[in-house]
């Protein structure tokens, strides 16, 4: 039996738990725009029964615990999402500044944009698309006059035009590879950063849980903003042990382990030239299938580089089929055997000096025949370039330049277009998982508020219990006088 006294512990009780449910509503309103709050719940039960004249006379309520309203699958495939679209997002950039290299607009999904960029060139790609139509253009013209010195200095200037948009695309390429080294470099030195904070969080929430017996409800939800902010960066699988700390591992090594960082990332470039990522005190890359450091070594070891290897092949098909043809010709002084281009590659590939030098050396003309003479109008070395820019080519895999340096471009152009459609329907999953989470989690200013009022009539009602007994205990004591 309660008695009066039992009676006033019971209402003390009720007032508590009516205030902690006010507190309660009241957080969550104060955290109605924090995207990292999960909303909370009082959980209200009943106390222990005590034995009465009738039976058990219960004994009012009690709040036994503050909960998280957590979805854990919705939170695990928001992180795995999450680390899609870093990558996505990644590589999306790193395309995009590959094409503004290029001066024109190669985005199929998009091909109306960038038009001002295209008409002026500015990345130096379609100056060398029309470098390459000027260039046999002038063979065709020089091959009509190949005795005038005008037209073999237009020819030569055309030539030197070429190649000079080979060594500038080849030397924009290569700037953003570093570029996007850097940016690995960065994304890598902000994941040690977040590792860091979880494995502070693990020790802070292991702590505060075993000390007050419940769940360290705002620990929680900064560590679960720092891990979706992780795996934007870079992939992970989270393993949780019993103190209620979470193990991070990356590619099969474990980064943190409780409260402890065991192992940071770091970057390293093979010996093949990829950008690669290892844990530190390692030598072994790990495998990185998400984030923004997957995203950025898959653009930079992938588009860009094929990208720049196209390039670099057909300035090196150049050099080769154009110097086999004119090393055979003969100058206007019958002389023979100078090549038209020097280098090896889009890095170095340039006219040979000693043509600028003196055009009458151009070797235009072609070989006598046996027992003939050689001719000042002489012009089947020119036209015979001239002809080369429409061509197969066989080391180009049977395209024409024009055709293999489209086919280059298009590649990286489609690689585009394709990162945007993906990238595009990756956020509408996000998006929708997102949704679905804030439904569960997300606070309700009119459930809050209906709460929030519900509480406070249950703490006036229990004031009001207490207000009762204490009258009916005094009316007990005057009972004595």
């Amino acid at each position: 039996m309660l008695g009066l006294i039992g009676s006033l512990r019971m209402g003390a009780r009720s007032l508590a738990a009516q205030r902690q449910g006010v507190e309660v509503a009241g957080h969550n309103l104060a955290n109605v725009n924090n995207t990292a709050y999960a909303r909370q719940r009082v959980a209200i039960q009943s106390t222990t029964s005590g034995d009465g004249i009738n039976g058990p006379v219960g004994s009012g309520a009690e709040v036994t615990a503050i909960r998280q309203i957590r979805d854990q699958i919705l939170d695990g495939q928001v992180v795995t999402e999450g680390g899609v679209t870093g990558s996505l997002e990644s590589q999306q950039r790193a395309l995009r500044m590959a094409q503004s290299l290029l001066g024109q607009s190669i985005d199929r999904g998009n091909s109306g944009a960038s038009g001002a960029s295209a008409a002026d060139g500015v990345g130096g790609g379609q100056q060398l698309a029309a470098g390459l139509t000027d260039f046999f253009n002038a063979f065709a013209s020089l091959a009509a006059q190949p005795a005038s010195i005008p037209e073999r200095e237009i020819t030569l200037r055309k030539a030197v035009a070429l190649a000079a948009q080979f060594p500038a695309l080849d030397t924009r390429l290569a700037g953003l590879s570093t570029q996007l080294d850097e940016s690995l470099d960065t994304d890598l030195s902000s994941a040690n950063a977040l590792l860091a904070d979880i494995a502070r969080l693990n020790g802070q929430i292991s702590r505060t849980e075993a000390v007050s017996g419940g769940s360290a409800n705002d620990l929680r939800d900064q560590r679960q903003a720092k891990l979706e902010s992780l795996s934007g960066l870079v992939g992970f699988d989270a393993v949780e042990a019993s103190d209620g700390s979470l193990g991070i591992v990356v590619g099969g090594v474990p980064l943190v382990v409780a409260d402890v960082r065991a192992k940071t990332l770091e970057g390293f470039t093979a010996t093949d030239g990829r950008r690669l990522v290892r844990a530190s005190g390692t030598t072994d890359p790990l495998a990185i299938t998400s984030g923004r450091v997957h995203g950025t070594m898959d653009s930079r070891d992938g588009a860009v580089k094929d990208l720049r290897d196209g390039i670099n092949e057909l300035a090196a098909t150049l050099i080769d089929e154009v110097n086999a043809i004119h090393t055979t010709g003969l100058a206007l002084d019958g002389t023979t055997g100078r090549a038209f281009f020097l280098g090896s590659s889009a890095a170095d590939i340039r006219v040979n000096q000693a043509l600028l030098d003196d055009p009458t050396t151009l070797q235009a003309a072609g070989a006598p025949p046996p027992g003939g003479s050689f001719a000042r109008g002489d012009n089947r070395t020119a036209l015979a370039l001239s002809k080369l820019g429409n061509e197969a080519i066989p080391d180009l895999g049977g395209q024409t330049f024009g055709g293999a340096y489209n086919r280059t471009v298009g590649r990286l152009g489609e690689e585009l277009s394709s990162v945007n459609q993906r990238l595009a329907d990756q956020k509408v999953v996000a998006d929708l998982l997102k949704g679905q989470r804030d439904s569960v989690t997300g606070v309700s200013i009119d459930e809050e508020m209906a709460d929030l009022t519900r509480f406070q009539r249950g703490y006036q009602a229990s004031a009001k219990i207490i207000t009762t007994i204490d009258e009916m205990l005094e009316t007990t004591l005057g009972l004595k006088r």
